[in-house]
């Protein structure tokens, strides 16, 4: 019975020696991570967190109702507010499914894409495509609605499905 006691603790004790260390490891690195940032400057750790936390590109479409040549700008009237997308060097310009430029951006052409909302609040454009749909555009399936159709007429409900009464 002694025996067994000794086994048993000496077997508690190994359990705790091999666990101690990697909880102590998991400890380590989390008070790691802060401690570089923490001995950088201000203005990098302020650079790297932008670049941590890309921004997500966020789609648009409308009718241009304003546009600013000069300041590179161009807005779209919506129902509750007017938004205004500033374009910048790295904004794609495609006009009819061809390269454009921001001389090609007009007043009442249909216009869609995709924008970046900075943290000043202001809107930069990533891509821009002037006009209507392309043929290759409007063919292109729509994932979400191919997977609600096939998923819809694969199986059919069990409460559209008739039963029989006797």
């Amino acid at each position: 019975m002694k025996t067994k006691t000794k086994f048993i603790s000496a077997a508690c004790v190994a359990a705790l020696a091999v666990c101690a260390p990697v909880s102590g490891w998991a400890k380590e690195k989390k008070s790691a991570s802060p401690a570089p940032a923490a001995s950088a400057s201000p203005a990098a750790s302020a650079a790297a967190s932008p670049a941590a936390k890309s921004p997500r590109a966020i789609p648009f479409h409308g009718k241009i109702s304003a546009v600013d040549q000069t300041a590179k700008t161009f807005s779209i009237a919506g129902k509750e507010k007017t938004r205004v997308f500033r374009i910048v060097a790295t904004t794609v310009i495609t006009k009819d499914g061809n390269r454009g430029t921001m001389t090609d951006v007009a007043e009442n052409l249909e216009v869609r894409g995709s924008y970046l909302k900075r943290e000043d609040g202001s809107l930069e454009a990533k891509t821009v495509k002037l006009g209507a749909k392309t043929e290759s555009e409007m063919s292109k399936p729509k994932k979400k609605k191919e997977k609600a159709e096939s998923e819809s007429t694969a199986s059919p409900s069990p409460a559209a499905s008739p039963t029989a009464t006797p």
